[in-house]
């Protein structure tokens, strides 16, 4: 990693951090932030719930710092996602049928020049991009994103990296204001600090030039300031692309796909024969 951030708590704050991450380390499962400072209320290191701030600024610094033990990692994100768990089939023979509608998805950047990721500031702006591209993995940042997710998308580009050997490039786009690019260059000089491997990060857009270009209107709260969802859906689609088109090979993409048709169609044909077999 290539931290440069020499964090140095006082006593008391070090204190703090050292029985936290003893608190972390007791269990065998991921806790958050939040988990953490009740158990420091409880050891009377905190008083009040009123330290919470206190607490987590604290943490943000160890984390970012990979302070005596800590790394960005340490503490989970708090989600409130529901976990589904359970089996989904009535019987075996529709288990194995539904394997056999399954489509063959193979990794098209073995085929590629280059290993693309797209990471974007809004989260409402999944659907669109996930319209417009094909096999990039999509990065909503959610505005400001957490430690924790900056790491893991960090990790997740050293990770590219040993599995493809290809350049690598994060491709941008958010809001043309000065909190929007902030968040770009708070994301890119964190996640450089926490990954191994040379990436070329381009902030595709909102630019100056696609503001006068596609006439973006001004954000009505906030002369002078240019948002996303400000443009139409085709400058949208232009600039989502228009990232891409040098980086992505479109026949070797289509030569992918082929494969892809190729085997699920041999797995449809067969799949049947195998559950006469089983239930014999």
């Amino acid at each position: 990693m290539r931290n440069k951030d020499h964090y140095q708590p006082d006593a008391e704050n070090a204190h703090i951090l050292n029985t936290a991450l003893a608190i972390v380390q007791s269990v065998d499962y991921e806790v958050s932030a939040r988990w953490v400072f009740y158990r420091l209320l409880q050891a009377s290191l905190y008083n009040a719930k009123e330290d919470y701030k206190k607490w987590i600024a604290i943490a943000s610094r160890a984390r970012h710092a990979t302070w005596n033990g800590w790394a960005p990692d340490t503490l989970a994100d708090e989600t409130r996602q529901p976990i589904p768990r359970g089996g989904l089939f009535s019987t075996e023979r529709s288990w194995i049928e539904a394997v056999g509608r399954a489509q063959c998805s193979l990794d098209r950047w073995y085929t590629q020049p280059a290993y693309v990721e797209l990471w974007y500031e809004a989260r409402a702006m999944t659907d669109q991009f996930r319209y417009y591209t094909d096999g990039i993995t999509l990065r909503p940042m959610g505005g400001d994103p957490s430690i924790a997710y900056k790491y893991a998308a960090a990790r997740a580009l050293c990770a590219a990296d040993r599995r493809y050997g290809k350049p690598i490039y994060v491709l941008y786009y958010g809001d043309l204001d000065p909190k929007g690019l902030e968040i770009a260059e708070t994301v890119k000089a964190d996640v450089e600090k926490w990954c191994d491997v040379d990436f070329t990060f381009r902030r595709v857009g909102l630019t100056p030039e696609q503001v006068a270009r596609y006439n973006v209107p001004e954000n009505f709260e906030h002369p002078g300031a240019y948002q996303w969802e400000a443009l139409t859906d085709d400058a949208a689609r232009e600039i989502i692309k228009s990232g891409t088109d040098d980086l992505i090979d479109p026949e070797a993409l289509q030569l992918v796909e082929g494969r892809e048709f190729n085997a699920s169609q041999w797995l449809s044909d067969h799949i049947g024969k195998l559950a006469e077999e089983y239930e014999e």
